[in-house]
């Protein structure tokens, strides 16, 4: 027999099994290409802000002034939210038809401190208060044109202005429908992919041992011919030989030196991340869940964080700004019931603070979300989708450079940048100005 069918054997049986592999890993990714396909289609992109869009297109009640009902949006968002809404009662009384039922000259003292309204033996706002079981609405330090401009967002709600709003949850409603039913058909999808990976390993498996029992029996086969030469017998009954394999010293050197590349990137990994505490998510004494209250209920983050516009740190709520809803709603929830108790022993509830910064690092809150406007996910990722709070960003030094050298300042209006932008477009006119064009990366800016 010649020796060169012989030969071509080991061949023929490693063509067949990378065939099937190659078939496997085509198979999977047509599966996933699928799977992607359904994801990608089922995606309503831009649901949300054709809500938002339909809420803003409401045409303003009484001719009141666009830009007035605009601020008096934001401005009810971020205040009033949390307690009221247009056309329902929530923890207080709907607005609706608030500027009928009250004079302005009545409804701006009341914004700016009810408790002295009440105090005053005002008829109504005693009812109001006792009423609503005597909760304490509080004090807010708005001014007489930005509550005038809540009003007239108010007004421009009420009516057809609530019809549209109810359209656009409505919308909503569908929106988010559409992408739970998006979500069933991914997993649905993701499960059908593996299992179809499990059976096609199963398959490969199968038709391995298959190669080898048929590659045995034709050795066998072989043997039993008596027209086999030397050479025929030699390459018939070779073997391979594992223990040279294994004292050979290049797969020692290879296998050395694999494992010194590994200990030295891991020791590295293990001094860069010492104070590094990226992903850390602590249990906190309540249940707290910002999906629930920044995302779904829209919930401002200054409401609670009180400081976060105007201090050096974001200071974290008091129970009794829980108690400014929590009085009312969930008042039987067991975490609930957790404040209750922190308020009745007069202790603060002893949350666990996530975000760190070494003392030797000096950073100011308002400087980067009132003055260079960023918003909270910049740092804080995406805070509005946690249920449990971590840390999002590295909170490194070269982490808060990097955003220095990109992240561009904004100078109009702004005389005290003119000379500043002047030098700076003498010298590079094709950069923009940056933070660290200002000296953003300078040592002292941070430590000091």
């Amino acid at each position: 027999m010649n020796s060169n069918r012989l030969r071509s054997l080991p061949h023929l049986l490693l063509a067949l099994l990378l065939t099937f592999a190659g078939a496997q890993q085509a198979t999977a990714q047509d599966a996933s290409a699928s799977t992607a396909t359904v994801s990608k289609a089922g995606v309503t992109p831009g649901a949300t802000d054709g809500a938002t869009a339909s809420t803003a297109a409401a045409p303003a009640a009484g001719g009141a002034d666009a830009a007035a009902v605009s601020a008096g949006d934001a401005l009810f968002k971020a205040n009033c939210t949390q307690c009221h809404a247009v056309n329902e009662q929530v923890v207080g009384p709907a607005l609706s038809g608030i500027s009928k039922r009250r004079p302005i000259t009545w409804i701006i003292p009341w914004i700016k401190n009810s408790a002295k309204v009440v105090a005053s033996g005002d008829e109504y706002a005693v009812a109001l208060y006792n009423k609503y079981q005597k909760q304490q609405m509080p004090s807010f330090g708005l001014s007489d044109k930005e509550i005038t401009s809540i009003v007239a967002y108010i007004t421009s709600q009420e009516g057809g202005a609530a019809a549209a709003a109810g359209g656009a949850t409505v919308q909503n409603a569908g929106a988010v429908d559409g992408a739970a039913a998006a979500g069933a058909a991914d997993t649905g999808a993701g499960k059908y992919v593996d299992i179809l990976l499990i059976a096609l390993v199963v398959v490969l498996i199968v038709m391995v041992v298959t190669l080898i029992i048929i590659g045995n029996l034709m050795k066998d086969v072989l043997r039993g011919r008596k027209d086999l030469d030397g050479r025929d017998t030699e390459i018939l009954e070779q073997r391979f030989d594992w223990g040279k394999f294994y004292r050979s010293p290049v797969l020692r050197g290879i296998v050395g030196v694999v494992f010194a590349v590994v200990l030295l990137y891991e020791g590295v990994q293990s001094v860069m991340a010492v104070g590094l505490t990226q992903g850390y998510q602590p249990t906190q004494p309540i249940a707290f869940s910002h999906k629930l209250h920044a995302g779904e209920n829209q919930i401002n983050c200054a409401y609670c964080h009180t400081s976060v516009y105007k201090g050096k740190s974001a200071n974290i709520p008091s129970a009794n700004i829980c108690m400014n809803c929590h009085s009312q709603i969930k008042t039987e929830s067991p975490e609930i019931k957790k404040i209750y108790r922190a308020i009745e022993r007069k202790q603060p509830v002893q949350w666990v603070r996530i975000h760190n910064l070494p003392d030797l690092a000096y950073f100011n809150h308002s400087q980067h979300t009132q003055v260079a406007g960023l918003q909270c996910q910049t740092c804080h990722g995406p805070i509005q989708n946690m249920e449990v709070v971590y840390q999002y960003s590295a909170l490194t030094m070269g982490w808060c450079i990097n955003c220095h050298r990109e992240s561009p300042l904004n100078t109009k209006g702004n005389a005290y940048y003119d000379n500043l932008v002047k030098l700076h477009d003498t010298k590079n006119a094709a950069a923009p100005f940056t933070v660290s064009s200002n000296g953003g990366t300078e040592c002292s800016k941070c430590h000091y």
